[in-house]
């Protein structure tokens, strides 16, 4: 039996239990530029490569503002996280129109996830081929969660998809202990760091990485490049000063970037993701 006997309808079932058109579009997040997100008790910070297909080009956006308290990362097609991104905007607006107050992050992600899955039963529609980390703050406090297009959402204290997400998984599941009690300074640290383990030896900078914040008594915004770029410095001057008692760990955070690199997807995909 041959992958492509059951790969051209959405509903079609292959006999060990999977739909690949559906798992097409999970490997289309996996293909898109970086994104991260990280959540403490008060704050939550969304951060995303934002690469441009050629030097003659700007890059795509990648972080969208659904409300004040609300934002989203994605990786994978862009126009489909930008449709999205819109629709998650309406039904905020909506929902503060009809009861005058803030959509709760929850419900919001469940009804994104209500629609992703939609797609997944319809033979004329096909999956959004994008993920999506939702940033947000209501009454129940910090939270952060990751749609799939396969309709499932999954919260969590830290994550990271799109290419090259697994060195960025691997600093922040070393990590993760601390970020509940961190300040706001320190997830945006930890944020660009995490970034800096995807670009696998590229330095960072400002111009290719986005970062925005949403906390207590702070609205969802991006941060501007000049605010980014002194905290990159500020961290790098820090750990140069540290570079010579870290050196063994430098040694072994490069052979396993060396080990991941094998198995990592050189390039992107021909689509603008």
């Amino acid at each position: 039996m041959f992958r492509n006997q059951y790969d051209t309808d959405v509903t079609t079932w292959s006999p060990a239990g999977r739909l690949f058109q559906v798992e097409y579009a999970m490997e289309a997040v996996k293909q898109g530029s970086a994104a991260i997100g990280l959540r403490s008790k008060t704050h939550v910070v969304l951060g995303c490569v934002n690469k441009a297909n050629s030097e003659l080009s700007s890059h795509q956006k990648k972080i969208f503002k659904v409300d004040d308290h609300i934002g989203v990362a994605i990786a994978g097609l862009t126009a489909d996280g930008r449709v999205l991104s819109r629709y998650m905007r309406n039904e905020c607006i909506n929902y503060n129109f009809t009861y005058e107050s803030p959509l709760p992050v929850g419900r919001l992600v469940v009804q994104l996830a209500d629609k992703a899955q939609v797609c997944t039963q319809r033979s004329w529609k096909r999956p959004y081929g994008v993920g999506l980390l939702v940033a947000g703050l209501d009454e129940s406090g910090a939270h952060l969660y990751y749609n799939c297009p396969s309709g499932n959402y999954f919260e969590y204290q830290a994550f990271a998809i799109g290419s090259r997400s697994q060195a960025a998984k691997t600093y922040l599941e070393r990590r993760f202990e601390n970020f509940a009690d961190s300040s706001r300074d320190d997830l945006v640290k930890d944020a660009l760091m995490a970034i800096r383990e995807t670009l696998l030896g590229e330095t960072l900078k400002s111009s290719i990485c986005t970062v925005a914040v949403v906390g207590v008594g702070e609205p969802f915004h991006i941060l501007d490049q000049e605010t980014v770029q002194q905290m990159i410095n500020a961290f790098e001057i820090v750990g140069e000063q540290e570079g010579p008692a870290a050196e063994p760990d430098a040694a072994a955070g490069q052979e396993a970037a060396a080990e991941q690199g094998g198995s990592t997807d050189e390039g992107v995909a021909p689509m603008d993701i």
